[in-house]
């Protein structure tokens, strides 16, 4: 399910030390890309919590939604929620939005997924420059 113009981030970061299910999905993000210094208030990591739980319910949420529980502004959720769209991890559903699995797990491997297929059409590109370049 690989969407058009999707952005993949990876980051190789140290994993916690301790298990503290905080930290770990702390980790997650970060390691996704997700989750950057300049977000003093932690207001991504907060949306993708939230999100994370709408999940587990099977139900999709607004950005009204998110924005009350939250307290934050709508323009701050509409942002985050941009971010997440944008690196195919959330997708909107009318006027809602939810992950775009319903576990972690099931997420990186939809994410590996599209970067095999996208390396697949990287090689089949490169090959086709590399045979009009006479290389």
């Amino acid at each position: 399910m690989l969407f058009n113009h999707q952005r993949i981030t990876i980051i190789s970061v140290r994993r916690p030390k301790y298990k503290n299910i905080n930290q770990e999905l702390q980790f997650f993000g970060t390691s996704l890309g997700l989750f950057n210094l300049r977000d003093k208030d932690k207001s991504c990591f907060r949306v993708f919590i939230e999100l994370l739980k709408s999940a587990k319910l099977k139900r999709p949420v607004s950005s009204d939604e998110l924005a009350y529980k939250l307290n934050l502004s709508r323009g701050t959720v509409i942002h985050h929620i941009n971010k997440l769209m944008e690196s195919g991890i959330v997708i909107n559903e009318g006027r809602k939005y939810m992950l775009r699995v319903e576990n972690l797990k099931e997420l990186i491997e939809e994410i590996e997924n599209d970067l095999k297929s996208t390396c697949e059409n990287l090689k089949k590109v490169a090959n086709e420059i590399d045979q009009s370049l006479g290389l």
